[in-house]
């Protein structure tokens, strides 16, 4: 009889081994899944305070340019947050940081950076004539790995209305400039649609978020908004900042 009793033990320890392996398994993925739970939270909450911080960026615009006939200028990098004084006589002029003091608002987005901000220079002077002012901010997508125009056109008119402003935010990594006004570096080398935006006065790009630097553009996280013309118009229009008979 022992012999058989010691041949039944067997399959009993060799279930119960394979139990354990089965719940080591179990716990090492169930630890992945964690961890990639918690990357992904980890950037997704402060995309959502940049998508926030966009948002009232640009009814922070629209609402100044109701009270004062038209959009701010930019604010300079050393310039406290307020937009600077003088004409914003082109595109380059008006380009720059986003003007938070001058809009009241707090700075920067959810990684702690200060906003990018272009403005149409027809768009910061007031009084907007809307029957020849057009917007010169257009918008680039990629389809299919090609860019793409999403909002605009490569010739601004007022046939092909672009957009009067755009904001920007930087996104976790790759430039910008910190709240604190530190200049962030730039470490990568294949982030081409981030640099375009980091250098763009006219045209700007908006992707999906991108991790992968060998797809067409590289890796990408920039969040923007635009200010579209026919919307800030509406706005200005209900509230009496257009000039009358417009």
């Amino acid at each position: 009889m022992a012999p058989v009793k010691r041949a039944m033990a067997r399959p009993r320890q060799d279930g119960a081994a394979l139990l354990l392996l089965l719940a080591v398994v179990g716990m090492g993925a169930a630890s992945l899944l964690m961890s990639g739970m918690a990357k992904t939270d980890m950037h997704a909450g402060p995309e959502r305070r940049s998508a926030a911080a966009l948002a009232q960026a640009r009814e922070a615009l629209i609402g100044f340019a109701l009270a004062n006939g038209r959009l701010p200028r930019p604010a300079l990098e050393h310039g406290g947050g307020r937009e600077f004084e003088g004409r914003c006589d082109s595109e380059a002029r008006c380009t720059g940081l986003l003007p938070w003091v001058t809009l009241g608002i707090a700075p920067g987005d959810g990684w702690g950076k200060l906003l990018r901000y272009s403005v149409s220079p027809v768009m910061s002077a007031a009084p907007i004539q809307p029957t020849v002012a057009f917007g010169t901010k257009s918008v680039l997508t990629r389809r299919a790995g090609r860019l793409a125009y999403q909002v605009g056109a490569a010739d601004c008119s007022m046939a092909t209305q672009c957009a009067a402003a755009v904001v920007l935010s930087h996104g976790r990594e790759h430039g910008g400039i910190s709240a604190h006004g530190v200049r962030q570096p730039d470490t990568s080398s294949t982030d081409v649609d981030e640099r375009v935006n980091a250098g763009a006065t006219t045209t700007f790009v908006q992707r999906a978020r991108e991790r992968d630097p060998s797809l067409a553009g590289g890796e990408f996280d920039d969040q923007l908004v635009v200010v579209a013309v026919g919307v800030l118009f509406n706005r200005m229009s209900l509230a009496r900042s257009l000039p009358q008979g417009e």
